[in-house]
This record gives structure tokens, sequence and C-alpha cells, in this order.
């Protein structure tokens, strides 16, 4: 059996989709915070067990039986997510869970300036530890674009700090390959990057925006300390504000420069490359 955690949310819900269509519904699970909204996955035969990283006992019961088991990375920055990351991880040791998954970060490395690596390299750390068979999916940044690139299409400008190229990926793409990966068609044993095939820059999203639009988009670089007052400004908190601006920082570094031939690979085709994103935003 294959389960799945966070299936009612965003990645882990659209992995589940995928896994429906290369395997019996008899053959997944999912382990979620609140089972009625899981009954839509019920009802089409998949087992359906509350579990908390918070509530080992719940995970054990959750992951009874899984072969896999897929960790779907946690986010909550007031929380303490390598202690309950390593919840998960013991849970599935407990419950004699073949390979253990995990929803990790493109360049999860140490010396990495964005805050959340910190998280997934401990966590990685914890899998590698654990005497099971592990996989970590260090996933590509696949937020939102017009989050990532602000109100550009008002304003006619990209006005962010700084930054670096980044395979911007797709997290549809993500959730297929993670199925494809779960349903056996390939494994890998560690870290294993998933992204798109190409890493743009915020420039290049200005000329891709001025093309689909037939109106010239600026580019216009903010000091960082100017970028986080705006940010208060407009009502975001000054905790999320520096943790965006490290990731700016990041990215201006180059620890997300490389893009990875192996989404491509697992899904027989090219992903979803940044400009295909945007044109869809835009169409939309």
């Amino acid at each position: 059996m294959i389960v799945v955690t966070g299936a009612t949310g965003g990645l882990g819900g659209a992995t589940v989709e995928h896994l429906l269509k290369r395997v019996p519904a008899d053959q997944i699970g999912v382990s979620v915070r609140d089972a009625a909204k899981a009954q839509h996955l019920a009802d089409r035969g998949v087992r359906v067990r509350q579990g908390s990283y918070e509530d080992p006992a719940t995970l054990r019961d959750s992951f009874t039986g899984a072969d896999q088991v897929l960790l779907v990375s946690g986010n909550d920055p007031a929380a303490d997510m390598v202690g309950l990351h390593r919840n998960a991880v013991e849970a599935a040791v407990a419950a004699g869970t073949r390979r253990i998954l995990y929803t990790s970060q493109q360049s999860a490395v140490p010396d990495n300036p964005y805050r959340p690596s910190d998280i997934h390299t401990a966590t990685e750390a914890i899998l590698g530890a654990s005497g099971v068979a592990w996989t970590a999916l260090r996933n590509g940044a696949y937020g939102p674009l017009d989050q990532l690139l602000g109100p550009w299409q008002r304003t006619g400008v990209i006005a962010q700090p700084q930054d670096g190229p980044v395979p911007y990926t797709d997290r549809a793409d993500v959730a297929e390959a993670t199925a494809v990966v779960l349903a056996g068609d390939r494994s890998f044993d560690g870290p294993v990057t998933f992204t798109a095939p190409t890493a743009v820059t915020f420039d290049d999203f200005a000329k891709i925006a001025s093309e689909l639009t037939g109106s010239t988009v600026e580019r216009i670089v903010l000091d960082d300390e100017q970028w986080v007052a705006d940010q208060l400004a407009i009502g975001v908190p000054e905790q999320a504000a520096r943790l965006m601006l490290s990731w700016y920082q990041a990215a201006r570094a180059g620890y997300f420069a490389e893009a990875d031939p192996v989404l491509a690979e697992l899904l027989g085709r090219e992903p979803r490359t940044a400009a295909d994103r945007l044109a869809a935003h835009v169409d939309g």
C-alpha cells in the first residue's frame, strides 16, 4: 500500500489523483487531519485514516500496512517542523514502512540562505539515520506566479528585489512525477530534484510578459530594506517579509540556478515552463 499525507492539500491531493490513474484505489491510503474532508477519496475506494504530525499514535495507525509513505512537508513558521517531521518519520518506521518519500526543496543544503532549507536539510538527515530506504523529492519553486511577480498586470512593472535564475516549476507536473515514482515506475535513493527545464529571472519574466501582452512590462530592482518596508506598509508581517527576502537572497546567490532533466524523464514529456505558466495566467 502507498500512503500519502496531506492528501487534502494542493500537492498531496494532486498526487493522489495521479496515483488513482496508475494503481488500484484499494492500494492507496491517505493520512489526513480531517477525514471528512477526504470523503471524496473514500467514496472512490481509497483508505482514509485520521493522522496528524502532532499525534504520532494516529500516524502509526494511518501508516499501518504501508510499503511506501509520502510525507508532505509542513510549512507552519510558528511550529517546530523538524520535530513534527521526526514524528512522522519515526511513525513510518514503527509501522514497518519499506520506503519513506519526503517533499523537500531544490538546493536543500546547509548554507542556503533561504530559511526553510534548514528544515529540509534537518529532515533529510533524520531520514538518512532512520534505517529505512528514503527519497527526498527536492522540488523546484512552484508557488503561484501572481504572488511571485506582484500586480504587474495593473502596474506594468515587476518591482521586486534583485533575484537570480530559478527553474519555476508547475505543481501539477511535480504531483504527476511524484505519483510516477510512488507507482514504482522508477525509484531513487536519497535526494532527487524536480524542476522545469529552464531557469529564468525577473528580467526574463518582464520580456515574456511584454511579448504576451503587447505592452512594455518594466523590471524594477528594489533595495532589500525598501522592499521589506513596502511589504510592511501593505500589512505583510515582518517575519513573512524577511522569510521571502531570504529566498531572493538565495536566488541571487545562484542556489536555484540549475535545472534538472529528471522531471521531464519521469513525465515522458517536457514540463511546463515559466513562459507556459505565465501565458496561462494572462489568458485566464
